[in-house]
């Protein structure tokens, strides 16, 4: 397929999920931030997992008040139901933010930027690099940020700007491809953020987060 064709399916695809695309946006925008600990475990588990899995142990540790009383979550993740990959790390994970989460909110809260803090928070959030740091800030309402998962890295080498055998390996890596992602959603008129899900979209047909 051409690059003009693509680029075509990336409109119809954001015409028809338009409505549900600006609804996610705007549930982003809108999380408290009592729920932000969940958010952050769910960015934790969804590498390498369904999204649809890691949703499901976020809701799990919602409501088992997950925040009130602490647990290790190993015997939620390696559920068959809801199954994570490499779950006995990710559930030392949630458990060791857990007991620095202060810190963590005072990056959120800081006066920063939102890279920065994106930089920030990759730093000070075990299980984070800067694609799930990304992740988490958009899911808490930033914007602006690209989330470089294996289906947006797909879909920049489908229309050329980045090579085929183009791998992140370091931060220097993920911001190169970030300003190519940047300028290509400038280039077809279509903010990153709803790019993103477009793009999530073309490769799963469904709007998670």
């Amino acid at each position: 397929m051409e690059k003009n064709e693509i680029i075509d399916n990336y409109f119809i695809i954001y015409r028809k999920f338009e409505n549900q695309i600006l609804s996610k946006l705007e549930d982003f925008a809108n999380v408290p931030q009592e729920q932000y600990f969940y958010e952050l475990a769910y960015c934790i588990c969804t590498p390498m997992s369904k999204a649809e899995n890691a949703l499901q142990v976020q809701k799990k540790l919602e409501e088992m008040n997950y925040l009130q009383n602490p647990f290790n979550p190993v015997n939620i993740l390696q559920d068959p139901k809801h199954y994570i990959r490499f779950h006995n790390q990710k559930s030392k994970y949630i458990l060791e933010n857990l007991k620095h989460f202060d810190e963590i909110m005072q990056v959120i809260d800081s006066t920063i930027d939102k890279y920065d803090k994106r930089n920030a928070l990759a730093k000070v959030v075990n299980g984070f690099n800067l694609k799930e740091s990304s992740h988490f800030l958009r899911n808490i309402g930033y914007r602006g940020l690209a989330i470089l998962d294996r289906h947006i890295l797909r879909n920049l080498k489908l229309v050329g700007l980045i090579a085929e055998d183009f791998m992140i390996k370091n931060w220097d890596d993920y911001f190169y491809a970030e300003e190519k992602f940047k300028n290509f959603a400038e280039e077809i008129n279509i903010e990153i953020d709803r790019l993103d899900l477009v793009l999530w979209a073309n490769e799963t047909a469904k709007i998670i987060k």
